[in-house]
């Protein structure tokens, strides 16, 4: 990497790395325990997007001479432990747990599309209405499953 801005820059693209991979996790969790097939549909689609928006955060980093974080480290866990415990609840507690994941990923892209390093600012926005579409989807599957 050739500066320590760059190096800086691609430290926040990794921690969205990071989300989005702990995203994919715990949506792959939740697809195997899940039982309403609506629900399903959009679990399947909300974790479509969040493995494209991997493969753009991977591009991006690399193209800064990078290293992409390989996988989504304290965030995976907790995301397994409270899934894990959600899907013991029902499918509710599950799509439940999945929107406030989307709301802490809505939090952190809102707060890097005004970061000072213009390639963090420009990822964290051109990826945010994919992140504001599937907390979207998770916020309304929740008021239809039982």
């Amino acid at each position: 990497m050739a500066t320590n801005v760059t190096a800086t820059a691609v430290d926040k693209m990794n921690g969205l790395l990071q989300g989005e991979l702990s995203a994919l996790e715990t949506y792959r969790q939740a697809l195997e325990k899940v039982e309403d097939t609506r629900a399903k549909e959009v679990l399947k689609e909300c974790h479509m997007c969040h493995s494209k928006r991997v493969d753009t955060i991977v591009e991006k980093i690399v193209s800064l001479g990078g290293k992409p974080v390989e996988n989504s480290g304290v965030w995976g866990s907790f995301a397994k432990l409270l899934e894990g415990g959600a899907t013991v609840f029902g499918d509710k507690a599950a799509v439940s747990m999945l929107e406030e994941g989307e709301d802490k990923g809505l939090a952190d892209y809102k707060k890097l599309t005004a970061d000072a390093e213009m390639n963090v600012r420009e990822l964290a926005a051109d990826l945010m209405s994919a992140q504001v579409g599937t907390h979207e989807k998770m916020r309304n599957l929740k008021l239809l499953v039982q």
